[in-house]
């Protein structure tokens, strides 16, 4: 998969917190001061759901509960339901994933990596004889998208500021092909592989640990 670009736009994490740091914080405190967690937090969830083109953002407070903090819409995500299976399918992975580092030169603004293929996902696929699941996952900017998410240039300020702060391995990204606090999850669907059942049932047990707000 082809993800952002490398445009050398900003040069430099520092440079991005020159730039971005201050209104980026100014604008997330005050959704932290409703949730009653402290910032900057000890960690925090994205829970991502491509029907809705939703990305939740979930943080730990003091007592070790997980709060909802805010919502941001998805600007754009390719695809449709179902699992990444290979390079160039255009599709948004679907799993429980990490961020491996953050991207100041993305021609998408600013991009955080997934670490897509996770080992699920290589070990399904060599299962499966897929040499090439594909790579190169982000979390960016714009509203474009060719298997990443694409949540807007507002939105990737503050997340790439919020994850700077806490470190990538404080930081989980979890995505669903919907919400499954919702609707359940489909594993048996027609068009989907056979382990989908086990990987939908692993993506819906992360999901019931971070309790529907019905405002959202």
């Amino acid at each position: 998969m082809s993800g952002p670009a490398f445009s050398y736009a900003h040069g430099s994490i520092d440079n991005v917190l020159s730039a971005y740091g201050e209104l980026a914080e100014i604008r997330m405190r005050p959704h932290f001061m409703r949730a009653e967690v402290s910032y900057p937090p000890k960690d925090i969830v994205l829970l991502a759901t491509k029907e809705e083109k939703a990305l939740e953002l979930w943080a730990r407070n003091d007592s070790g509960d997980f709060r909802f903090i805010r919502h941001y819409p998805v600007r754009k995500a390719s695809g449709g339901p179902g699992p990444k299976l290979r390079e160039g399918d255009k599709q948004v992975p679907e799993g429980i994933y990490r961020i491996t580092h953050l991207n100041p030169d993305s021609r998408f603004h600013l991009s955080m990596r997934l670490n897509y293929p996770n080992s699920y996902d290589l070990m399904r696929a060599a299962k499966e004889g897929r040499s090439d699941p594909g790579s190169d996952i982000y979390i960016h900017g714009k509203a474009e998208s060719a298997g990443c998410l694409a949540i807007g240039d507002i939105a990737i300020e503050e997340l790439f500021v919020l994850v700077n702060r806490i470190g990538v391995d404080n930081t989980s990204v979890i995505i669903a092909p919907h919400d499954p606090r919702r609707v359940p999850l489909d594993g048996f669907a027609a068009n989907l592989p056979r382990w989908a059942v086990e990987l939908y049932a692993d993506i819906s047990r992360e999901f019931a640990k971070y309790p529907r707000n019905e405002e959202i």
